[in-house]
């Protein structure tokens, strides 16, 4: 959650209007955060193209639910006036139609609410709806609190919704609205949640009231249910080679820290820790990697030459862009390959990238089986999501799907001597991910690359190539990702040799 893409971020700094829907979430989350919202908002950092991309397919999700509401007026386009909103909604109810944006206020309390849909002669649904694939427990915390507002202002509301895509719908000709969409009467759950409304809102608002900022103990809440944004600030403190770096130990991590051990190093032996997290301990302790020789042979065995190193970008959307592509669904923009004909040979490199706004899978994979052969292991960080990726390609392209159960038998996949710890540098700060194995390793990293991590990858391809930029614009991009993934099968190599030199000494 972010306020500074928030529809009622308009409001929250003006506190008369009382406390919005997502401040009110903010509140469940943290009383630190609440009180930012309101009181210091300079704190947040500026909304990052990641988060203004969600909010963008957010609206465009909202704009398709709308049409499956005839005779529907909008009440606040984002422009007009919050209170002129509200003196709107007020009169728009008698109307006795759909209302969406419509402006609500209760005991300190303010919500836009999506959709609401009259039903016979007084009583009202009130639909939320969601960009995602999934409703999530925050989701009916939302409806609750709009549920709340309404009944507060008089409202009859019969039914709550929320209403959000169907993964299982599958694009075939113009987007069909009856299908993609799910409804989930979440009417009881929301009755049973807001009756704690009120006492919250009370103790919200004097949070917000207070002339300093509450002190909050850094927690599960700080990533829960939405990443915070004031995250780093809270969490600068914390030493290098802190307790939340434990592997796959958060929880505990905190245990540790709220007991007073902010380091890995400081955990007492009588702690129980899993054989990875003592490793990591040991190996803090000793100041070098640890390093389990003949596992790393046994790995290295597995990969059969010609060794195909491989790397995927790929693009998801809310709306699916391409027949026989569903909400949400990963669509592969670009391939890395560099290809190893014996373990002393010169790497040969091939790539793709989509040219244009065209459904990319046909020709990528076409062109990837091409050039992967029949034999030979298939090399990738994390295989599991190549392999995910071609599944989908292949089920939608029936084509291929032959072809690749016999290439998905091929795969090896990196990052399981690093999940297992078989190898482990300091530097790694208890992540096996390529990002923190490579520089950890080999001494190569990502740093200058103007793109260094996938989602700033995907985010990139899409606005050259489905929004309006310049040409110039546009190669400069295509060869940033060019750049960036080859470095991530360049990397992959680096590895493995650095691994085999490791064995031979």
């Amino acid at each position: 959650m972010n306020p500074s893409v928030d529809a009622n971020w308009k409001e929250d700094g003006n506190f008369k209007r009382g406390i919005s829907k997502s401040g009110f979430l903010a509140g469940l989350q943290c009383s630190k955060l609440l009180w930012c919202r309101y009181n210091a908002p300079e704190a947040f950092p500026a909304v990052d193209d990641s988060t203004q991309a969600a909010f963008d397919q957010g609206h465009e999700v909202a704009r398709l639910a709308r049409t499956l509401y005839s005779d529907g007026r909008e009440i606040w386009d984002g422009r007009r006036d919050l209170d002129q909103a509200l003196r709107e909604t007020q009169e728009a109810v008698t109307e006795r139609r759909p209302l969406f944006e419509s402006a609500f206020a209760y005991a300190g309390g303010f919500a836009l609410v999506d959709i609401l849909n009259p039903i016979g002669r007084a009583e009202w649904e009130l639909v939320e709806v969601k960009s995602t694939v999934e409703v999530k427990d925050v989701n009916v915390q939302d409806v609750a609190f709009q549920a709340f507002l309404l009944t507060g202002t008089g409202l009859k509301v019969h039914k709550c919704t929320l209403m959000h895509l169907d993964r299982n719908y599958v694009r075939r000709g113009p987007l069909e609205p009856k299908r993609m969409f799910v409804r989930q009467d979440v009417t009881e759950e929301a009755a049973q949640r807001s009756r704690s409304i009120v006492a919250r809102l009370e103790e919200m608002q004097k949070t917000v009231g207070q002339r300093t900022c509450p002190e909050v103990v850094i927690g599960a809440h700080c990533e829960h249910p939405f990443p915070c944004p004031l995250h780093d600030q809270c969490w600068t403190f914390l030493p290098e080679h802190s307790v939340l770096d434990l592997y796959r130990g958060k929880k505990r991590g905190f245990d540790l820290l709220h007991r007073g051990f902010s380091r890995i190093s400081e955990i007492p032996e009588t702690e129980r820790l899993t054989a990875i997290q003592r490793t990591q301990k040991q190996v803090i302790k000793d100041g070098r990697p640890h390093i389990e020789k003949r596992p790393i042979e046994r790995f290295l065995k597995q990969i059969q030459f010609p060794a195909y190193f491989l790397d995927f970008e790929t693009f998801q959307m809310a709306l699916p862009p391409y027949d026989g592509a569903s909400p949400g669904q990963q669509i592969p923009f670009q391939f890395s390959l560099h290809v190893l004909r014996s373990l002393d040979a010169e790497p040969e490199h091939t790539m793709f990238l989509a040219q244009d706004a065209q459904d990319p899978r046909p020709e990528f994979l076409r062109q990837l089986q091409g050039l992967l052969g029949r034999s030979g292991s298939i090399v990738a960080y994390n295989a599991q999501f190549e392999r995910g990726v071609l599944r989908e390609c292949s089920d939608n392209l029936p084509n291929y799907a032959a072809w690749f159960r016999e290439t998905e038998k091929r795969f090896v996949d990196l990052l399981n001597p690093f999940r297992a710890f078989r190898y482990y540098h300091p530097a790694q700060r208890g992540s096996a991910s390529m990002k923190a194995v490579l520089p950890a390793l080999v001494g190569n990293s990502y740093d200058g690359l103007e793109i260094q991590e996938g989602g700033t990858a995907s985010l990139e391809f899409c606005r050259v190539t489905f929004g309006n930029v310049s040409e110039d614009e546009r190669r400069r991009v295509r060869r940033n990702l060019e750049v960036y993934c080859s470095k991530d099968t360049m990397g992959m190599m680096e590895i493995v040799r650095a691994l085999r030199q490791l064995c031979s000494r």
